[in-house]
């Protein structure tokens, strides 16, 4: 049984329950992490905040080989971390796969950037004075982890943080802690004592304990809209430090011009990779009036070819849901959407060859408008609504119509129009042509109500740094403007 990981060592704490990890694809029992307590955070607490002292202290290139290092340990361990990511997760092999590169590959980025610069110089008032933007590590940093990505969105985290000289604290979720764990102990064994320590345990009891703790200056968390305004309520008082990835309900647009079948094709990656269940999946689809027929019937046509299944098996697309609670609220904004005039064309249903595990058949949905939940509230599983828009304008203003603005899709050829939609849409990543691609150098995040946290590139590293303005004067004598004012 995996257990916390505190100062360098395993250990089960101070709680005697277990939290139990179900494999979403049978809802058989993995394995079990301790529950942990309060105590258990506070414990990690005073092991990060006394080995700060010395990592932030650690030359720059020292913390990027170590950084590289656990960078190694993973490729050396990938077939078992992609294993048990697809077991706790749910994510066919695939998808975990390039979730495992983005694990290894971001430790390997911001190993590289974290010695690439400390601020800048700045021209100075007088010629004997020199001024300086430092910008330095804040201490503690939370990171607390979702269920959906546990190790990307880890890393995305984690490494600009400790690259920035931060230790850390883990928080994974206690649905997928398994994976995490198994990183503890094969690929941060090297760190030193207290720079990487990871507790297990529900929000109330470990995470809540993070954030209000006086030692924990930074706040790092990917989830919903409603538990970040919990943390934002809770740490606001003592002016922490918040990076804060919320929830979306990303648009795609697709354009008179484009290809029926490529677009069905990205369309349906954009929507139903991990079941739907990614921060930016597409969860509202526009379609012009002139062509809507024919891009629907290539969009059913290719879902229907999909395979769902468990997400070991070679032969899956679409794996299930991480557990009943989510599916239960893709049904309901299913049924709510139907019972306003909504068209189910495929899917909207669980399978009925497989009766065991979290399944939900990929869905798309004809003649959805913002009346229905299901164009507005995020439904975080696999499906695609569909409404129809006149002109290209009305299609943006569909689009910025939410209070979300994380991502936005558009599939065109005409220039024109991406230029109008990349200046106009309001969020924090516009993809055209090429859905959900993220890039190491660029900067991943939300506007509105996504948050604004920034993630990779050098605004990820910059989150995990604060700002310092060092004003030198070299000449030590009096200044002609001091006191006294009188003649």
């Amino acid at each position: 049984m995996p257990l916390h990981y505190i100062n360098g060592q395993f250990t089960a704490g101070s709680g005697t329950e277990q939290i139990k990890v179900y494999d979403p694809a049978n809802e058989e029992l993995l394995d079990s992490v301790p529950r942990g307590t309060s105590k258990d955070a506070e414990a990690a607490i005073a092991s990060s905040k006394l080995a700060f002292e010395s990592w932030r202290r650690m030359p720059a290139n020292n913390r990027t080989h170590i950084l590289h290092e656990a960078a190694a340990k993973m490729r050396a361990h990938k077939d078992q971390i992609v294993r048990l990511l697809t077991l706790e997760q749910g994510k066919p092999v695939p998808e975990n796969e390039e979730e495992f590169e983005w694990l290894m590959n971001t430790f390997d980025y911001y190993a590289e950037l974290g010695r690439h610069e400390r601020g800048r110089v700045l021209p100075s008032g007088e010629y004997s004075q020199l001024n300086l933007v430092i910008k330095e590590p804040y201490g503690v940093a939370a990171c607390i982890i979702p269920w959906n990505y546990p190790l990307l969105l880890m890393a995305w985290k984690v490494a600009p943080a400790l690259a920035a000289g931060n230790t850390v604290i883990i928080k994974p979720s206690e649905l997928t802690p398994l994976s995490t764990m198994y990183l503890a102990e094969h690929c941060f064994d090297h760190f030193p004592p207290g720079v990487i320590n990871v507790v297990n345990g529900y929000g109330k009891e470990v995470a809540e304990t993070l954030v209000t703790h006086k030692d924990v200056p930074v706040i790092a968390f990917t989830g919903s809209l409603a538990t970040g305004q919990r943390i934002a309520s809770l740490a606001g008082p003592m002016m922490k430090k918040l990076h804060l990835e919320l929830g979306g309900k990303d648009a795609f647009v697709i354009a008179e011009d484009a290809d029926p079948e490529i677009a069905a094709r990205a369309l349906a990656y954009a929507a139903l990779t991990n079941a739907g269940q990614v921060c930016t999946s597409t969860e509202r689809v526009y379609l012009p009036k002139s062509k809507a027929a024919q891009f629907t019937e290539a969009l059913v046509e290719h879902v229907k070819s999909l395979r769902l299944g468990p997400g070991i098996e070679s032969s899956t697309d679409i794996g299930p849901m991480i557990g009943a609670t989510y599916r239960d609220k893709v049904e309901d904004h299913v049924k709510e959407a139907a019972s306003k005039g909504a068209k189910i064309l495929t899917g909207g249903r669980r399978p009925e060859k497989l009766q065991k595990g979290y399944f939900y058949e990929p869905t798309v949905i004809a003649n959805a408008d913002h009346s229905m939940r299901i164009m507005h509230e995020e439904t975080f599983g696999p499906a695609i609504p569909l409404m129809e828009y006149k002109t290209f304008e009305e299609a943006i203003a569909l689009t910025n119509d939410c209070v979300y603005g994380l991502g936005a899709c558009l599939l065109t050829t005409d220039t024109m129009k991406a230029k109008l939609f990349l200046e106009e849409v309001k969020a924090g990543t516009i993809w055209i042509n090429d859905p959900l691609t993220d890039n190491y150098a660029g900067p991943f995040g939300g506007m509105k109500l996504s948050g604004g946290a920034r993630e990779l590139g050098q605004e990820g590293l910059d989150e995990f740094r604060e700002t310092k303005h060092v004003h030198w004067e070299f000449a030590n004598k009096a200044k002609s403007w001091w006191y006294p004012y009188g003649d």
